[in-house]
């Protein structure tokens, strides 16, 4: 049980703080109710002249996975990088095979367009090879239908 002491504090200390957040918060924010003014959204000091749709696209929360992919190898190399010297060969072995899976799961990411922001670019048919024949529109009695503007 004396092993175990150390992480139940821990937990008891996570939902102290959370309830303690939870209570500040309704203490301390405002009464009264925001204007449309502080509820608009902001960037750089341009209005928005349109509504924005109320959906993220999918592409941002796939760009958040992999920033949190990679948060989470970092987290893990730190560490590794500490003890590599007692790891070895084993430990550089696992650490390649971890950066690995990471790699190939970026990589699958990237391959689903993960990365690809803005409208979805759609391919238009090819037009038809352009020739003069199909470009010159010949009109019935022009100068090669003889037309009576034969020379003399």
């Amino acid at each position: 049980m004396k092993d175990y002491l150390p992480i139940f504090v821990l937990l008891v200390l996570g939902f102290l703080f959370a309830a303690l957040s939870l209570v500040a918060s309704k203490l301390l924010a405002p009464r009264r109710r925001p204007t449309s003014a502080k509820i608009a959204p902001y960037e750089c000091g341009i209005v928005p002249d349109r509504e924005q749709p109320q959906r993220f696209p999918v592409r941002f929360y796939l760009v958040a996975m992999i920033f949190i992919i990679f948060d989470i190898e970092i987290v893990f190399l730190y560490p590794w990088a500490v003890i590599f010297r007692q790891l070895q060969t084993f430990g550089l072995v696992e650490v390649l095979v971890f950066a690995g899976v990471v790699f190939v799961s970026f990589l699958y990411l990237v391959s689903n367009g993960a990365l690809d922001w803005g409208p979805a670019k759609r391919l238009r048919p090819a037009a038809p090879q352009r020739t003069a024949r199909t470009t010159i529109t010949r009109v019935p009695g022009g100068p090669s239908a003889g037309s009576g503007h034969e020379a003399a």
